[in-house]
């Protein structure tokens, strides 16, 4: 019987431990944490023999296979002693792949991850689809994958789940975009995150199809120097002049065209959705519903009533005539430019909630909005030094380790008309269990304060 140890208790292990119970593997899951209660109780009912709290390596490196969770990097002491070894380490994307022939729709993208994925999903429930979503979002793939009871997935993939991808592959692949981000898990070369994220279109071949951002610099460098085996189509939110499959923004019109010919439009006016990024995030979903052949007023009727992703500008409440927005999964630069953007676009002034764990930041890419649309700052965060020495000198800055009083010094802060943000651009593990509980308790500090004020 063949051996799986799978390295972490969480939603991803926890489902691969499931996934090879039930198709009769030999598993053994180790967690150097305490497990939650609930994944307890899971491997309990399912007769998975488990340890929390510790590893013990003499069962670890007794498998065949090593199923190991994103949020463990590779340089640690055991996956090293993995590694020499020889034994294949492989993550839970690829391990639940091998159990399905439903055909795969990957996105994947420094930013716009989820929403994309969301949307997509939407998209092909709306036109009476079967399809599943998983990866980096809801219920994990594996735990789902055990009946297998869609036609299509549609899987938000992170770099670290493609690492130890080989033959994972799916039918339609999206790369979004490539930013720095989580550089600390890649010796801070860009190029080895680009090439993790390239690793999406590794087993493609010419019944395949690779979504691409035509506007990304470094996604055009590394396919140049790789090329996909896939069938590739660009996407641009400016109009794109080339004989391929293609799908742009012209005119105030999201577009799939080829060689000239139009082959489906809707126009910007019809999306919920709001922001130029945004605007991407649609043409992504019209590509993939025109390469399934989903009628264009249905892909419409979609992109019309899409609600958007949790903790993404969203928004919590409006007080007073000031509106409260948590954005709390803006996790890096990138993403919160892309809300400031849009700010600065409705020219709405800022109090902006920002700060965490510093992923190597370098905000100066934020400085044209932050000094035009923010008046003032609240740094949220452990270790505020950064944010205080990049934006201090000019703007008000701050400090709290405490969600319920940042949300009432913005609130004291902000006059009529304008925007409270929680825009972090850092990770959330120094006062937080993830960015959702971060955006959750944002959410709990406002709807009391409107209370209190009623």
């Amino acid at each position: 019987m063949k051996k799986i140890s799978i390295l972490g208790g969480g939603e991803s292990g926890v489902g691969a431990a499931l996934l090879a119970k039930a198709k009769g593997l030999e598993v053994f899951l180790s967690d150097k944490s305490l497990l939650d209660a609930k994944y307890k109780a899971l491997l309990e009912s399912h007769q998975i023999t488990f340890e929390e709290g510790k590893h013990t390596e003499q069962r670890i490196l007794a498998a065949d296979e090593v199923v190991k969770s994103p949020g463990i990097p590779d340089h640690i002491p055991l996956i090293q002693q993995i590694i020499q070894q020889q034994i294949p380490i492989i993550s839970e994307i690829e391990f639940a792949a091998r159990y399905t022939k439903a055909p795969l729709i990957a996105i994947t993208g420094t930013n716009g991850k989820t929403t994309t994925t969301l949307l997509i999903h939407h998209l092909l429930k709306t036109a009476g689809f079967s399809v599943g979503i998983a990866g980096n979002i809801g219920e994990s793939f594996a735990k789902q994958v055990i009946n297998d009871p869609y036609d299509y997935w549609v899987l938000e993939v992170s770099s670290f789940q493609l690492d130890h991808c080989y033959q994972f592959k799916p039918y339609i692949a999206l790369l979004l975009n490539i930013t720095p981000d989580h550089l600390d898990r890649y010796d801070y070369q860009m190029e080895q995150y680009a090439k993790a994220k390239w690793r999406i279109t590794q087993q493609q071949t010419a019944t395949d199809y690779l979504l691409y951002n035509a506007e990304d610099a470094r996604i055009k460098e590394v396919l140049q120097a790789q090329p996909t085996q896939a069938k590739d189509l660009p996407i641009a939110t400016t109009p794109i002049a080339t004989d391929k499959l293609a799908a742009f923004l012209q005119e105030e019109h999201l577009q799939v065209s080829e060689a000239g010919k139009l082959l489906a439009e809707i126009p910007t006016a019809a999306i919920t959705l709001q922001g130029k990024h945004n605007l991407f995030n649609s043409l992504c979903a019209l590509a993939v519903g025109y390469l399934l052949r989903v009628p264009t007023t249905t892909i419409k009727t979609a992109l019309a009533t899409f609600q958007g992703a949790p903790h993404r500008l969203q928004k919590v409440a409006e007080l007073a005539d000031i509106s409260f927005v948590n954005d709390s999964k803006a996790t890096n630069v990138e993403a919160v430019y892309y809300a400031l953007e849009y700010y600065a676009q409705q020219a709405t002034p800022l109090i902006w909630i920002v700060g965490g764990v510093d992923k190597g930041n370098d905000y100066k890419v934020l400085e044209p909005y932050v000094f035009k649309n923010v008046k003032k700052i609240i740094a949220l965060g452990k270790e505020n030094e950064k944010v205080k020495r990049h934006f201090g000198t000019k703007i008000p800055v701050w400090e709290t380790q405490d969600m319920i009083q940042a949300v009432q010094k913005a609130y004291t802060w902000a006059e009529a008309g304008e925007t409270v943000l929680l825009s972090p651009a850092c990770a959330s593990f120094d006062l937080f269990k993830n960015y959702e509980d971060r955006g959750n308790q944002f959410i709990t500090a406002v709807q009391q304060l409107t209370a209190k004020k009623k």
